[in-house]
């Protein structure tokens, strides 16, 4: 089977299949057009905050069925998050020039005026590695939606994935300059030691006043995402990548070469 978690296609109106901006598994994309009812004139926009669920008193709906759907409308309301509302029955106009894109994997919705993304934001920058733990994916995207606008402010989101990133392959997690001369220790591979310096170490001049100024820099601060992909394909997909061939080999293979090496 092949393995497709780091094929890249770029989110299109183009494609019926691409990675998801919310999830970034390369899915299946279900189109939506998109209708509207209009609100009596005197109406507001209807939203509902935090803890609204806990004063609507729904436990006065007497069907279970339509108590569950109600609550869980509520739920998804109270997010902010925009959603596809299957019951809704009204169409009164036609919206033109803009589409829903849902999501076969994660069931999230995407949303494009004409054929530009515009919710949720997304940057310029590479896709992250698929691999990527979700806490410092979350700190890439965010990295890339203010690149354009902040490349100090990216530089310095990637600096703390790379924290996070060396946390998750065992080390502490509290100074990154400590991090990786404890992966050197261990046999780090060069270009990964060279690759996170360079992101520690720009990322620092983008908090602190240094010799890199990267306020009018927006390519350097480019070149990181690239890094930190890098980092994540030789740390952890790669690795996968063999354990998993390895994984597949018949049992009595895998018990000659472990028997095998046993005796050296």
């Amino acid at each position: 089977m092949n393995d497709v978690r780091n094929k890249r296609v770029a989110p299109t109106v183009d494609e019926t299949a691409f990675n998801c901006p919310h999830c970034g598994a390369l899915a299946k994309q279900f189109w939506h057009q998109c209708h509207t009812e209009p609100v009596k004139h005197e109406h507001k926009p209807y939203l509902l905050g935090p803890g609204a669920k806990d004063h609507m008193n729904l436990d006065r709906i007497e069907d279970p069925e339509k108590r569950a759907s109600a609550e869980h409308w509520v739920e998804r309301m109270v997010t902010g998050r925009p959603f596809l509302d299957p019951t809704a029955i009204h169409v009164d106009y036609g919206l033109n020039n803009v589409h829903v894109s849902c999501c076969y994997n994660c069931d999230d919705i995407a949303i494009w005026i004409y054929d530009r993304l515009v919710w949720p934001a997304q940057g310029t920058a590479p896709l992250p590695n698929a691999d990527l733990p979700d806490d410092v994916r979350a700190d890439y995207e965010e990295a890339s939606t203010i690149l354009d606008l902040s490349p100090r402010g990216a530089a310095a989101l990637l600096r703390l994935g790379i924290q996070k990133l060396c946390s998750h392959l065992g080390e502490p997690g509290k100074s990154v300059n400590d991090d990786i001369a404890s992966l050197v220790k261990k046999g780090l591979d060069q270009r990964v030691q060279q690759a996170l310096d360079v992101v520690r170490v720009v990322g620092n001049n983008a908090v602190h006043p240094g010799q890199i100024d990267l306020r009018d820099d927006r390519a350097i601060a480019e070149k990181l995402f690239g890094l930190v992909n890098l980092v994540a394909e030789i740390m952890i997909t790669q690795p996968r990548h063999v354990a998993d061939m390895y994984a597949s080999l018949p049992a009595g293979a895998r018990k000659a070469i472990e028997q095998r090496d046993g005796d050296n």
